[in-house]
């Protein structure tokens, strides 16, 4: 496993306080007629909002952040850090399909939709490319960090698709379309962190220790072969030619 530098730590635990402050900062900013609960992040920086600036610097500094991880990210493996990085870059695209101020917006909605799915997906990416158990070849290797072990994985791109799905209905007919939202993309933005946080620390136990750490299972399959190669104890065989 290769190190996490410090610096990642630092980039993944900025995500959600830019999404967090900048909503917070851009939405103050609004007229008496914004509603953090109904109306969503977008309108923040879309055509015709206050102080768009604010907004837009976020979500270019927030696909940044999740650009940063993937690089690093390396105990994820290649398919789940590419989907963080396409999150990261949809991310930033974003600001390129502001949203009208009246009406809805093909290319904003196709790219938001494309970030959403990208950052919600990748944790189960990791999960079903690594090892799903001890590797009988290699039974010494040590499991993956708790984050990117299949149960924990799935559990997670279940809950973010749950949100989604949620976000998604208010879309269609809601009336907490902007709380659904923040829901979302926090819970999005958090897990990244959690992640990195995961990789780094059993990086910290393997530099720490003798050695890597290994399960009882692995420890029993590394341990098998030695017991049978052991000769079996019993009386030492008799030379010809003397007595009992």
């Amino acid at each position: 496993m290769r190190a996490v530098p410090t610096w990642a730590v630092v980039m993944a635990a900025a995500a959600p306080v830019l999404l967090v402050a900048g909503a917070t900062v851009a939405g103050a900013r609004q007229a008496t007629g914004y509603d953090p609960i109904r109306d969503t992040i977008s309108e923040l920086a879309g055509q015709g909002a206050t102080d768009a600036w604010i907004m837009v610097g976020c979500l270019v500094l927030l696909g940044c952040c999740y650009l940063a991880t993937a690089a690093v990210l390396h105990a994820a493996g290649l398919p789940s850090r590419f989907l963080l990085a396409v999150g990261g870059v949809a991310t930033i695209a974003l600001v390129a399909f502001p949203r009208p101020k009246v009406g809805g917006s093909l290319g904003h909605g196709t790219v938001a939709t494309v970030a959403v799915l990208a950052l919600t997906l990748w944790p189960a990416c990791s999960a079903l490319w690594l090892p799903r158990g001890p590797d009988a070849g290699h039974p010494a290797r040590p499991e993956p960090p708790w984050a990117f072990r299949r149960p924990v994985a799935l559990s997670v791109t279940a809950l973010l698709l749950s949100l989604f799905g949620w976000f998604a209905y208010e879309v269609t007919g809601g009336s907490r379309t902007g709380l659904a939202e923040r829901v979302t993309a926090v819970a999005v933005a958090l897990w990244p962190l959690l992640a990195v946080l995961s990789a780094r620390r059993a990086q910290l136990a393997r530099s720490a220790g003798p050695g890597p750490p290994v399960s009882p299972r692995r420890r029993a399959a590394v341990a098998a072969p030695a017991e049978q190669r052991r000769p079996a104890r019993g009386p030492a065989p008799r030379r010809p030619g003397r007595l009992p």
